[in-house]
């Protein structure tokens, strides 16, 4: 089925309002899960939204939690993110890594103990939109690893998201969001509810075989998510465990913390202004000359064009705009039940699912 996008988003809102949040966070947290059905990241999207609505009721997410600032030093913080929406204190702790990258060039901010941030390039967005550049290193803790290190069979460690992002004048930024796993576990389960195989490379099962089955995922013995690029995006999943986790969150994957089924994101957040660097204006050049130089590329034989990163979201949400977002039947019946647990009467669903 597809479903535009207005729709979906207020039948998500009254989810999650229906769970115990309020309409205005329930707001936001939709947004941002729609907008990245949107930029066809569906992994990212409402697919997520029962496992919220069930951390709600296990008391894993906390829909009234907002950020506290633990230690402030200026241009460094460290903020708690009291297990609430991830989407709503991930917003708040950006909002102040601007503010204080406008104060003082810089901004490092340090995020914990915020319940799962979704798609990490809306933070990225935000900075670039306030013209800053941001790069961004999360940890992904409280539930059992599902990727396997480079030349492992067994999962040790999460998908653990890297963003990094460019503001450009008169143009979308550059947005370079990516797990470093060879993708989002939120893809397998995506295709794992339509009946889909999975691409080579992303999966290999208990013995490190390679497999397209992404029921291996969700059987035992269980398989594992491979890392991107061989050792390359093992070692960046690592880093991404070490900063986001071990330094801004004091927890990783290590064995010696509970896994209990929830999903947390710790995140490392760098904030810069340009202006105290070379200047807005002489990065804005390279920036557009770079781009420039890139998309006058001959395209290889089959593809139609070079793009830049960003540019393929952007090319989604313009068709799903229109056309509406593709939602397969169990991800919508796993929707829907999640609606009638948080006691969402008939008539209330029934007006979303025409």
């Amino acid at each position: 089925m597809r479903i535009t996008a207005e729709k979906l988003q207020s039948f998500t809102t009254d989810l999650f309002v229906a769970a115990g949040a309020d309409r205005t966070d329930s707001t936001q947290t939709a947004e941002h899960l729609v907008l990245a059905n949107l930029k066809g990241h569906d992994s990212h999207g409402v697919v997520m939204a029962p496992s919220y609505v069930e951390n709600i009721k296990r008391g894993f997410l906390n829909p009234q939690g907002h950020i506290e600032i633990v230690k402030d030093a200026g241009g460094v913080l460290l903020i708690d993110g009291c297990a609430g929406f991830g989407q709503v204190v991930g917003r708040e702790a950006t909002a102040v890594g601007i503010e204080r990258a406008r104060e003082n060039g810089i901004a490092c901010v340090g995020l914990r103990n915020a319940h799962h941030l979704g798609r990490i390039g809306t933070y990225g967005e935000m900075c670039a939109e306030a013209g800053m550049v941001s790069v961004h290193f999360v940890n992904v803790v409280g539930h059992e690893p599902l990727v396997a290190p480079y030349n492992g069979a067994e999962r040790r460690l999460q998908t653990n998201p890297f963003c990094a992002v460019a503001p450009r004048e008169n143009a979308p930024p550059i947005v370079l969001d990516m797990a470093t796993s060879f993708v989002a576990f939120g893809k397998v389960k995506v295709a794992y509810n339509a009946g889909n195989l999975i691409r080579d490379g992303v999966l290999v099962d208990h013995d490190g075989l390679p497999t397209n089955d992404p029921k291996v995922m969700f059987s035992q013995p269980g398989g594992a998510v491979q890392p991107f690029g061989l050792y390359k995006g093992y070692g960046l999943a690592l880093m991404c465990e070490l900063f986001g986790g071990a330094l801004v969150g004091e927890w990783t994957m290590q064995p010696e913390h509970e896994r209990s089924g929830t999903v947390i994101n710790n995140m490392l957040m760098m904030v810069l202004n340009p202006d105290v660097f070379g200047g807005t204006e002489r990065f804005q050049h390279e920036i557009t000359a770079m781009v420039d130089y890139l998309h006058d590329t001959q395209p290889a034989k089959g593809a139609d064009r070079v793009r830049i990163p960003g540019e393929p979201e952007l090319e989604s949400m313009a068709e799903r705009t229109v056309e509406g977002i593709p939602i397969d039947s169990q991800t919508w019946s796993e929707l829907l039940d999640a609606a009638r647990a948080v006691g969402m009467s008939d008539s209330a669903i029934a007006k979303f699912s025409g």
